[in-house]
């Protein structure tokens, strides 16, 4: 059976006749919508989300690019408060360099971010500007190898 994509495509047309080209829809599907940009614009593009409705960062996560030296960063954003949004899930995402891993928070946004930054932090070395707790949060306390989830990273015993 065929999905009404009304309310993904109105909340996409929204974002693009703001941003222009400073966005690019990954995709839209039922009940799924992927944008990204670029770190400088992740920012306001966070903002402009919240104000369509979505309130809630539900996941986040990081990815190595090592060939092209960038980490994916990427934001699951899902409405809690309106029910004609409720079964959305906005994706944001952006890339960083590896040569300087760093972006500013978005807990100023998105409180609810602050527990999987610090999660990306911990596992990718990626820095979040602004971040009330860059430091630990599941690794054991002595972990002094690099992050575990880097491409670079060996598990011991199979170097």
């Amino acid at each position: 059976m065929p999905s009404n994509l009304d309310t993904e495509n109105q909340l996409v047309k929204s974002l693009t006749d703001q941003f222009k080209n400073k966005i690019k829809t990954e995709y839209v599907k039922h009940n799924r919508i992927k944008i990204s940009t670029n770190q400088d614009n992740l920012k306001s593009l966070a903002t402009s989300v919240k104000e369509l409705g979505f309130e809630q960062v539900i996941s986040h996560g990081g990815t190595d690019y090592p060939d092209n030296n960038v980490f994916r960063i990427e934001y699951h954003i899902i409405c809690v408060s309106k029910k004609k949004l409720r079964s959305i899930m906005f994706s944001i995402m952006t890339e960083i360099s590896k040569d300087t891993p760093e972006i500013e928070t978005l807990i100023d946004i998105f409180p609810s971010a602050e527990f999987h930054e610090q999660e990306t932090y911990e596992n990718f070395g990626i820095t979040f500007i602004g971040h009330p707790r860059m430091e630990k949060l599941l690794l054991p306390e002595d972990w002094d190898d690099i992050p575990p989830l880097r491409k670079d990273y060996t598990l011991p015993g199979r170097g």
